[in-house]
Formats: structure tokens, C-alpha cells, sequence
């Protein structure tokens, strides 16, 4: 009774996974699957037959190719920026204990936990009251701000797990600290700071409250796609949600197949 008690659940576990696993997938199947959707008039809502015709024309909307390009120019800049101040936070919070570490780490949480609206209206009201107009680098300090906290907590989390004797054995042989970290250190870092640099780039290409309040009239590609709805989305948002989600897969993909460890051959 046991057994079967025990294989039941397996199953039941394994049918709960797959049904998650669809649940998530779904809206992103509907959205790739109307990317190929020829609608008759505006509203891309009912399928009305196959055609590739969006993928050729997919940057014939001048004003949302604008848009993408902007929200790609913001996000590689966020990760940028977030990605060498996050690392250097986490890399300080994992490594040493000082004055001031409780408050930096009580900071982060607070930033990734308190509501987007509090922040976006927060700093909004701190660039107005700086005498700063809103545009793409107030987005961009938004952007970096909310995101340097992700960056840090992943760094940090492989920091704290470093074997110290690797850098106690580049010592005995001579090396100096700078040479250490960067020979060392930074190589085994790189995985966890390359996911907090992709973790900061789609927390900023896909944001729209903190944007909505620190873009004045600039348009991101979510805020040209909410703007848009009220007349009707057109397919070539869908094929560019496509590529954006096929780009993060392959990316993914590659990072995880590089980061395996090499399977050793015994002579």
C-alpha cells in the first residue's frame, strides 16, 4: 500500500508539473502563434489565416521599431552599469565584514521588495525636485537602480561559497591580490555575473510602471504596446515579442551548456 501510495504521488507530482509547465507557456505559445495570424482589419484577436508576411515586414511600424530600439538601448545600459556596481557590492558584501554591511544588505531587500509604484513616484518626485526632465537617462537611472540589487544578491550568492584556498595557492605562488582576482576570482565569478547582467537587461527592456513615471514622453516598447491597445495591437508586436523570447532561450541555452563541467576522459 505504501508503494503504490508512493508511485501515486510521483504521478500526481509529475501531472502537476506539466500542467504548471503548460499554464506558463501558454500565453507565449498564443503570442507566437498570432505572429503568423493575417487579421483584416486591426485587431490581431481572431485567426484568420497563415502568413509569414509580418516577419518580412516586422520594422515597417516606424514609431514601434523606435520604440524596441530605445527599450534595447536602455536595457544594454542597464545591465552595463548594474552589472560592474552590483558585482563590486556583491563581491564586497560576500568577502568582508564591515561597518555599514547590515544597512547596504537591509537597502537591497528593500529595493527589490517595496512596490514599483512607490519607487517610480518616489523618483520622479527626486528628479523634479533636482530640476532633471524626464527622458531616456531618467529611465536609465531608474532602471539601474531597481536592478543593481538583483545583480549584487546573485554575485554575492557565489562569493560567500568561494574556496579559499585557491586564492591562499595563487598567493604561495607568488601572485599578487589584483593578479589573484582577476586570474582567480573574476573567472569564477563570470556565470554568476553574466546571469545577474541578463537578470538586470529583462527586469529593464520589460518594465512599464517605474518607466511610465521617469519617461515623460518617451516611449519604450511596453509603453508604446500600452498606448497602442486602445486602437488595436498590430502582428509586428508579436513577431517582435517572439524574437525578443527566442534571443533570451538561445541565450539560456548557451549558458547553461557552457557552464557544464567538462566530462574528463580517463586515459
Amino acid at each position: 500500500m505504501t508503494g503504490r501510495f508512493r508511485i501515486g504521488g510521483a504521478r500526481l507530482m509529475h501531472i502537476y508539473t506539466w500542467v504548471l509547465i503548460a499554464w506558463l507557456v501558454l500565453p507565449i505559445s498564443v503570442m507566437i502563434l498570432f505572429g503568423f495570424n493575417d487579421p483584416s482589419g486591426r485587431y490581431n484577436q481572431t485567426w484568420q489565416g497563415f502568413t509569414l508576411k509580418w516577419y518580412r515586414d516586422v520594422f515597417a511600424l516606424e514609431a514601434l521599431t523606435d520604440a524596441l530600439v530605445m527599450s534595447l538601448i536602455i536595457a544594454v545600459l542597464t545591465a552595463l552599469i548594474a552589472g560592474a556596481l552590483g558585482t563590486g557590492i556583491g563581491y564586497a558584501l560576500g568577502r568582508w565584514q564591515f561597518r555599514g554591511a547590515a544597512g547596504l544588505n537591509l537597502l537591497m531587500f528593500a529595493a527589490i521588495s517595496s512596490p514599483e509604484l512607490v519607487m517610480g513616484s518616489s523618483l520622479l518626485s527626486m528628479f523634479v525636485s533636482l530640476g532633471i526632465s524626464p527622458g531616456p537617462v531618467t529611465i536609465t537611472i531608474a532602471h539601474v537602480m531597481f536592478s543593481v540589487s538583483f545583480v549584487a544578491i546573485v554575485v554575492r550568492a557565489r562569493v560567500v561559497t568561494l574556496d579559499r584556498s585557491l586564492e591562499e595557492a595563487a598567493a604561495d605562488l607568488g601572485a599578487s591580490g589584483w593578479t589573484t582576482f582577476w586570474k582567480v576570482i573574476f573567472p569564477i565569478l563570470l556565470p554568476a555575473i553574466f546571469s545577474g547582467v541578463m537578470l538586470a537587461f529583462a527586469l529593464s527592456i520589460d518594465d512599464f510602471v517605474i518607466t511610465n513615471f521617469t519617461g515623460g514622453t518617451t516611449e519604450t516598447f511596453p509603453m508604446w504596446i500600452w498606448g497602442a491597445t486602445r486602437v488595436g495591437l498590430p502582428p509586428q508586436v508579436n513577431v517582435m515579442g517572439t524574437m525578443i523570447f527566442v534571443a533570451g532561450v538561445l541565450i539560456a541555452v548557451i549558458s547553461n551548456v557552457r557552464s557544464r563541467p567538462k566530462k574528463r576522459v580517463a586515459a
